[in-house]
């Protein structure tokens, strides 16, 4: 009992509740719910630090950015669900706070779909300046089995290096992206090399153009440290998987580097292997195998998990 009055005492306030609903929708820094809601940092912080004491919000910290989402686990996160639903859809303030958000969400798309149509040709080039790449495909190919594999999807195919890499293996490949500038540099990449069973076409990661349960294997290949939302990500490349299919996802290792924010308009500043095992668990995955590369500067981690088989989940 005195868990949730706790709770209901840290969200019975106008500005709490508001927060509770945008922290919902998306992991929000202090600046971007300063912005939105039109107040002063220090009130935004004071509350924020009243709905995590009352176990509503998770507070993470990534390098000097500190992020806020609707605590996921334990009864805090039944309680916030609740209060969240609770508020109704078409509430005039409610309503305004999310308008906010989404221009905020879109000027993060924007900035992100710039650098990509600024670098589309040197991408390759780019990701190599953290991990040697031979070593991160090395290790992919490892991976996988090495008989066919059947039908490869890869979420996020930038200039199409993962489908070419696996062409021979796989019966079909085929790679998504929402950048035009790097679906030209992927079709030329596989044009060149007369990969007759890879294709690529446009599509966004979190609404994938596949039909449920028609790919062996997903690939995610630095592509989640750029999503707003990588839970929905990586719940969407779980529902591509057929049953017994694999995830491989390859991506930073939690650091502190800043200026990648900046300069390269990574989302994140990687992951910690925990987080990502629990995304899995959340999408109906068993995880499975983990590696790690160090590099210069940064750790490349490689996560496989797998869609259970029908005989699994019952």
């Amino acid at each position: 009992m005195e868990t949730l009055l706790s709770a209901l005492k840290a969200a019975g306030e106008a500005t709490r509740l508001r927060l509770l609903a945008l922290c919902a929708h998306s992991d929000l820094t202090v600046s971007d719910l300063t912005s939105i809601l039109g107040q002063s940092q220090p009130r935004v912080s004071r509350h924020l630090k009243l709905l995590c004491d009352g176990g509503l919000l998770d507070r993470s910290r990534e390098g000097s950015w500190v992020y806020f989402r609707l605590t996921t686990h334990g009864t805090g996160a039944e309680i916030a669900r609740t209060l969240v639903d609770a508020i109704p859809s078409n509430d005039a303030t409610l309503t305004r706070d999310l308008e906010r958000l989404e221009r905020i969400r879109r000027a993060r798309s924007e900035r992100a779909s710039d650098y990509f149509r600024r670098n589309a040709e040197q991408w390759d080039q780019i990701r190599s300046l953290y991990v040697d790449e031979q070593e991160v495909e090395q290790k992919l190919l490892e991976l996988l089995p090495d008989e066919r594999i059947g039908d490869l999807l890869d979420v996020g195919t930038g200039t199409g290096r993962v489908i070419e890499l696996f062409a021979p293996r796989v019966t079909k490949a085929v790679g998504i992206d929402m950048s035009r500038e790097m679906l030209m540099v992927a079709r030329a990449n596989i044009e060149r090399a007369s990969l007759r069973n890879c294709t690529v076409k446009q599509g966004d990661m979190y609404q994938l153009p596949v039909q449920s349960g028609s790919f062996d294997a997903v690939t995610l290949h630095q592509v989640l440290h750029f999503a707003e939302t990588p839970t929905e990500v990586l719940a969407e490349a779980a529902r591509a998987l057929r049953p017994g299919g694999k995830l491989i996802l390859v991506d930073f290792q939690a650091h502190e580097l800043d200026y990648l924010r900046d300069e390269h308009s990574h989302r994140w500043l990687g992951f910690r292997d925990a987080d990502v095992k629990d995304w899995c668990a959340d999408a109906g995955l068993i995880a499975s195998q983990y590696v790690e590369l160090p590099g210069e500067p940064l750790t490349v981690g490689i996560w496989t998990a797998e869609r259970p088989k029908v005989d699994q989940v019952h």
